[in-house]
């Protein structure tokens, strides 16, 4: 038996009706059919509760049940209308326990984007009439038997009084497949099948992926598998692809994305034995060629690159310059073009090649488990698909530590026009290393500083005085460097063109000892090869040099006499230490710094405290 109050003010007509209503209720008229919903008794409903009316419908048809067919999906319409310019609140509900494998919930498509709770949802606020909202409630059936579900809309004036028949039950938020998604939701952009793959083209699809404190942009889903591949938005460091071999396996390259350790990529992906497919297949054919390569060499890793052929395939109608994977800068496929030179991808986003010793960046590329769930987004650069597991959007982290977060999450750091910053690694237990979002700036224009008279860093090199002092006062100010845990190590090791990115910071590539060569300060540099050295925003757009960015640079020698430094391109080099580049300063807060507002993205980083 429900109840519907009315709750409008102490008038005669207020005391009639509920009059009405009470003896309704004595005599049993009102049923829990009255909240199925047919044509006839929607008539009597919209009287008592002040002319508010709905309409269900299913493939243009009104009626209250839905049929849906074994593996497969299918939709209510929900049209709920209300002249009045009074509260009234509703809630969408389903007869009895759904099967297994049955999942329904909602798709919105109204103003407010607020989904019914426990005590129901306002369809009109006070002093305003005419709401009229519609909503789309998806049902999803990946059983092997036909499914048939009664909605039912139980509606009342009150709060508390709005309840549920004794079998009813709330939908709850739909968790979507990420294949079905990326694909079925596509805007701005469209798709291409090769028979085993099916491709996201065009300019600007709305394919964009938060996870794990990156942006990621969906580049094509396993038609058989439906797994989902994802490369990042940008480039997050910058290394030398091997010792001279083109082949990916065994290259520096696969080492630095399959590092569990804190000091490569996979370590410090948010539980990625959750999310990503860890024995993925990676086509690193030799080839020339723009087509398909042939499966010859097949490598099985959690972590890849895109090969070239993969990368021309996502400006399919359209030129490369405009294709939707051109960054600006320049970075590694997996391809081998030659047993001399490997595939990249120019800053003007053409198709190029380039020796393995080099150093050019690097944009991880990983495959979705076929389970993985979207569960907010829309797929925008500002509002992104969130997974999951991962979303924090809806979680209150307030008083969380920061050194439970994530590589790569933004952070509020800092005074003036330099407040952006990311979180790098926890490579010291309990501390949180951090970075500056992007060089620093004064009056809007990017600073520049020579590195020394040398090229060992150190708290009174040019650089490391600037840091230790300028910085810290003008740029950081008293409250946020109390947060700087003080005197911390920064490794000065030395990586010379085709030598692998762990002699940064390590003595051999085994990782057994740490290199001799350090620093004790309280602000230093990333050193070539950690997460986050690289450029975040556009170096050129259609071929064009932008002042997005800066060359700045890190603490790791190139030489003797040379040290690294990472080109607005994202390419690295070894140059004098007298010559001036941009500032990107790092530094490790303290084990007691805690979040107190933000979900730590680029449109809400973390507030700290």
């Amino acid at each position: 038996m429900k109840k519907l109050l009315l709750e409008t003010s102490f008038s005669k007509i207020y005391m009639i009706v509920m009059i009405i209503i009470t003896l309704l209720i004595l005599g049993s008229y009102f049923s829990y059919a009255m909240f199925t919903v047919t044509k006839e008794k929607s008539n009597a409903i919209s009287i008592v509760t002040g002319n508010l009316t709905y309409k269900l419908e299913v493939d243009g048809e009104e009626t209250n049940t839905l049929t849906v067919e074994p593996n497969s999906s299918k939709e209510f319409i929900v049209t709920l209308s209300n002249p009045n310019n009074r509260i009234a609140r509703f809630n969408f509900y389903y007869e009895g326990e759904l099967p297994n494998n049955v999942e329904a919930g909602y798709i919105l498509d109204c103003e407010s984007n607020t989904l019914p709770e426990e005590k129901g949802v306002n369809l009109e606020k006070n002093g305003t009439s005419g709401s009229s909202n519609i909503y789309k409630i998806m049902v999803e059936n990946n059983s092997n038997s036909e499914l048939t579900i009664n909605l039912g809309v139980s509606v009342g004036l009150d709060y508390n009084d709005l309840e549920l028949p004794s079998n009813g039950h709330l939908f709850e938020k739909l968790s979507t497949l990420a294949s079905d998604v990326v694909i079925d939701n596509l805007n701005n952009g469209d798709t291409y099948d090769d028979g085993t793959d099916t491709f996201i083209t065009g300019e600007n699809p709305n394919n964009y992926i938060w996870y794990s404190g990156k942006l990621w942009r969906a580049v094509s889903v396993n038609n058989d598998a439906k797994t989902t591949k994802l490369v990042t938005q940008w480039n997050i460091s910058t290394i030398n692809y091997s010792s001279g071999s083109t082949g990916f396996e065994d290259s520096h390259m696969e080492m630095w994305l399959n590092d569990t350790s804190v000091d490569g990529f996979l370590g410090n992906l948010r539980d990625y034995e959750n999310f990503i497919v860890t024995d993925a297949k990676w086509n690193a054919t030799l080839t020339s060629s723009s087509s398909k390569p042939a499966e010859t060499t097949m490598v099985t890793d959690a972590v890849g690159l895109l090969n070239s052929y993969e990368y021309q395939t996502s400006y399919s109608g359209t030129t490369a310059v405009n294709g939707y994977l051109n960054n600006g800068l320049i970075w590694w496929t997996l391809t081998p073009y030659s047993t001399t030179y490997v595939h990249n991808v120019n800053n003007n986003g053409n198709p190029s090649y380039n020796s393995p010793t080099n150093a050019n960046g690097v944009r991880p590329s990983i495959n979705l488990k076929s389970t993985v769930k979207i569960i907010d987004g829309d797929g925008t650069e500002s509002n992104p698909y969130r997974l999951e597991g991962d979303n924090d959007a809806d979680a209150d982290l307030s008083g969380t530590l920061l050194n439970t977060r994530y590589s790569g999450e933004y952070i509020t750091f800092g005074t003036g026009e330099n407040t952006l910053y990311r979180i790098v690694s926890h490579e010291t237990s309990g501390l949180t290393k951090i970075t500056s979002a992007e060089p620093l700036k004064s009056g809007g224009r990017f600073i520049s500083s020579a590195f020394g008279s040398n090229v060992t860093f150190s708290g009174n090199n040019t650089i490391g005085t600037f840091l230790n002092g300028t910085y810290l006062t003008n740029y950081v100010g008293s409250s946020y460097s109390n947060m700087i845990e003080g005197n911390t190590t920064w490794y000065l090791g030395t990586v010379g063109s085709g030598v692998n990115y762990r002699l940064a910071k390590y003595t051999d590539t085994s990782m057994s000892s740490l290199t001799s060569s350090q620093a004790r300060t309280n602000v230093g540099l990333l050193r070539f090869g950690e997460l986050m050295a690289g450029q975040f925003k556009k170096g050129y757009i259609n071929d064009t040099i932008t002042d997005n960015t800066s060359t700045y640079w890190t603490l790791t020698k190139n030489s003797a006499t040379y040290v690294r430094y990472i080109y607005n391109s994202s390419t690295a080099y070894g140059t004098s230490p007298q010559n001036v580049y941009g500032i990107q300063p790092s530094m490790n807060l303290k084990s007691n710094i805690v979040i107190t507002d933000g979900e730590g993205t680029l449109q809400k980083p973390f507030k700290l405290n």
